[in-house]
């Protein structure tokens, strides 16, 4: 794998933007950053800690984790709220996210502080529909992470890192979900954020795991892409024809507190591309 860009403390968010290059963001240092195509890395959003998830917006801005699920216009002048910790009695916070086909946002709450002792109490799943509406839609996720749907929309996946499994939701038309069945159940590592590619297959961060772990639509392992750090955190696949495969880590289990690193490598098969965000800002 090829290093792109170092010295982080925990990667998250992978995003690609056709023509502009990666975001990403730091949980721990704080903000939203753009790798370029030259890989300069230059500040989109500042300060703001705990993303785990972003997406584009189609009103020229981002969708991103952290106590909250806000809107961030690219030029800084606008920040809207889209569901708050309120959303459950025992929400503190937002992970992971993704959108579906229709432009709404699938977002995973936490209910224990995660870098802590604290006792572990589940969390929820829930949708931002494009009206601004939201629902939970799932329950008992002990800590969730990443989500991704297969190519003709109809599986919801998602990461239960605490849990060691990677569930599977059918999902209806007005984007709700049925009760999930397991996907896989992972070994030697913690599955984290996760990315689809364009023939069905999974693939998987596996957090502590040292590697990128690829399943067939069925389940079955297709094979395992060894990463240089252990705290592999997620995945997304980008460049001109979505076959250049990003991974990003986090420090814990490496050489020093700031070693996050993004990498890139070329895969076999393109990933496929996310929807743009559609949900109301109540403009």
């Amino acid at each position: 794998m090829e290093e792109l860009a170092t010295g982080f403390g925990l990667v998250e968010g992978p995003t690609w933007i056709n023509d502009t290059g990666l975001l990403f963001s730091d949980v721990i240092k704080g903000g939203v950053y753009l790798l370029d195509h030259l890989n300069n890395v230059s500040t989109i959003v500042e300060h703001r800690r705990g993303i785990g998830g972003i997406a584009i917006h189609e009103e020229n801005g981002l969708i991103v984790g952290g106590k909250n699920i806000a809107y961030k216009s690219f030029t800084g002048d606008k920040t809207t709220i889209l569901l708050s910790n309120d959303v459950t009695e025992v929400a503190l916070g937002f992970n992971d996210l993704t959108t579906d086909s229709k432009g709404r946002v699938y977002v995973g709450s936490v209910a224990f502080k995660v870098f802590s002792d604290d006792e572990m109490i589940p969390g929820h799943l829930h949708m931002i529909d494009v009206d601004g509406s939201v629902r939970t839609i799932s329950d008992g996720v002990m800590l969730t992470n990443g989500l991704g749907f297969s190519p003709d929309g109809r599986t919801l996946y998602h990461a239960d890192a605490r849990d060691a499994v990677v569930r599977q939701y059918e999902v209806s038309p007005d984007g709700n979900v049925s009760d999930w069945k397991p996907f896989v159940k992972a070994n030697n590592g913690h599955p984290d954020g996760l990315a689809v590619a364009e023939d069905g297959s999974v693939w998987i961060a596996m957090a502590y795991g040292s590697r990128v772990d690829v399943f067939e639509s069925n389940g079955a392992l297709r094979k395992s892409l060894p990463v240089p750090l252990p705290m592999v955190t997620s995945v997304c696949f980008g460049g001109p024809d979505l076959m250049d495969l990003y991974v990003v880590t986090g420090s814990r289990g490496g050489p020093s507190d700031v070693c996050g690193t993004i990498f890139r490598t070329r895969v076999d098969v393109p990933g496929l591309p996310i929807s743009e965000a559609k949900v109301s800002l109540g403009n």
